[in-house]
């Protein structure tokens, strides 16, 4: 029992940091186009605020096909390197690539730097979601057990919070002035910057942090084409509670990353020093990785599902201070807090994601991490259409349409405030009904926990794993 025990649960710090690693240029190109994209293109590139948002809903659009159907062709494919590692591998140097053409747009006409717009970044969503949901797809399989799950996921949002820091931070070093023109050529050289780190952290996770377990190995057999893979997805009750819950959490962090280079220029009077802009998400960073620990005091004596709740609770009462903040020391302390909310998502996410899929595999006897994750990806990226179309509604009320650094008013300022605090609140309290309803707390966990190792036994058996 106990040997069995150990094959399934094996669990260790070398293999936990090979993976994590690869979470360090994930974040790094997701943050890059998150933090920056809509400043860059908005502020510096001189697009309207709407044909922004037309772009966004095409992206969106782009989506709705591209995650779910890389989703299910991962979980169908067979070679002798695995299902996700041959994608992994084939999406680095296009991710690097793409990393800097992103800041490289024509400047002659609005129009070209739109279409510009459009084709880039589905280009970067097509090499980045190849990578990430291949690379997050890995993780529930490698780590079997909630315990070690918790473990591993406590190094791997470490790893989160260095790419966001090193993501937040180092452009604001180059860059004098975020939401100016004159800096533009820096951009690209921020980009390859960038996609030089990426590239190395991912060759580290490919050469280190990448196990398939063979037991799995024969899966791709019974997994379903993309149709039937989305219909058994959706209808899976505890993933469309915990769909709706992450997507409220996505969009809190996409509006702060997005919003905040803007709130801290025109709401906490940050000047010519945009290295503060950096700073500032960097506090909420730096906290979040101290709570972290917290959530996983909290996770062990409540459990994931009430553990959760209690996160996004907290997270709505430290946003209530950017409704009245106006100075750059206020802001600091604000972010602060705000890490106690942000860590306990990073925590929670892929644990709960990784329940779901164990539940799933009981009822299906397949192992369907790709089809999961590439939902789950669709869903988060429908948070930063969701948060540009948050945007376009305040920004065209307050008569921002084009960007106007002189044409600040009361109700510009409100209406930064009001993204930064009430859409992000409303978001949460959506996540908090959801979650509420979750069917997977402690005591049915403890039931998928035993039944799931019983299964696995069985696959090894026939696969004749040791």
């Amino acid at each position: 029992m106990k040997s069995e025990k150990n094959k399934e649960e094996i669990y260790s710090l070398k293999t936990a940091f090979g993976y994590g690693i690869g979470q360090f240029s994930d974040t790094i190109a997701l943050q890059m186009f998150v933090f920056f994209i809509f400043t860059f293109y908005y502020a510096v590139v001189g697009i309207s605020v709407n044909l922004i948002t037309i772009g966004y809903i095409i992206w969106s659009i782009w989506n709705s096909i591209n995650d779910p159907l890389l989703g299910a062709l991962s979980d169908r494919t067979n070679t002798k390197w695995g299902r996700r590692t041959p994608y992994i591998m084939v999406s680095v140097i296009p991710l690097c690539i793409i990393m800097v053409l992103l800041w490289t747009p024509p400047l002659d006409s609005e129009m070209n730097s739109f279409l510009y717009f459009i084709i880039v970044i589905i280009l970067f969503d097509f090499t980045y979601t190849m990578y990430d949901l291949n690379y997050a797809s890995l993780f529930p399989e490698m780590f079997q057990d909630l315990e070690n799950r918790a473990k591993a996921n406590s190094v791997k949002q470490l790893f989160t919070i260095f790419g966001l820091l090193f993501t937040f931070i180092l452009p604001t070093l180059i860059i004098p002035r975020l939401d100016s023109r004159q800096y533009y050529p820096l951009w690209g050289s921020v980009g390859l910057l960038m996609s030089v780190v990426i590239g190395i952290g991912a060759l580290i996770l490919i050469k280190f942090g990448l196990k398939e377990r063979k037991e799995f190995s024969q899966d791709y057999r019974s997994a379903p084409p993309l149709l039937r893979s989305l219909k058994y997805s959706l209808k899976n009750k505890s993933f469309r509670y915990f769909i709706v819950s992450n997507l409220a959490y996505w969009y809190v962090i996409g509006m702060l990353s997005t919003i905040v280079p803007l709130y801290g220029i025109f709401v906490l009077g940050i000047g010519e020093d945009s290295i503060l802009l950096g700073l500032l998400l960097g506090a909420a960073f730096v906290s979040a990785a101290g709570f972290i620990l917290f959530w996983q005091g909290i996770a062990r004596k409540l459990g994931m599902k009430k553990g959760i709740m209690l996160s996004m609770i907290i997270y709505i009462i430290v946003l209530i201070p950017f409704m009245f903040i106006s100075d750059v020391p206020s802001g600091f302390v604000a972010f602060i807090f705000v890490g106690i909310g942000i860590a306990g998502g990073l925590l929670f996410g892929d644990i709960l994601l990784g329940a779901v899929i164990d539940e799933d595999e009981i009822e299906t006897g397949t192992r369907r991490e790709g089809g999961y994750y590439g939902i789950n990806a669709l869903i988060t990226k429908l948070s930063t259409i969701l948060v540009i179309l948050s945007i376009n509604l305040i920004f065209n009320s307050v008569g921002w349409t084009y960007f106007d650094p002189k044409g600040t008013t009361e109700a510009t300022i409100l209406g930064l405030r009001l993204l930064v605090f009430l859409f992000p609140t409303i978001a949460l309290s959506i996540g908090i009904l959801s979650i509420s309803r979750f069917p997977i707390h402690q005591a049915r966990y403890e039931e998928i926990k035993t039944q799931i190792a019983a299964l696995h036994k069985k696959k090894r058996q026939q696969q004749h794993v040791e």
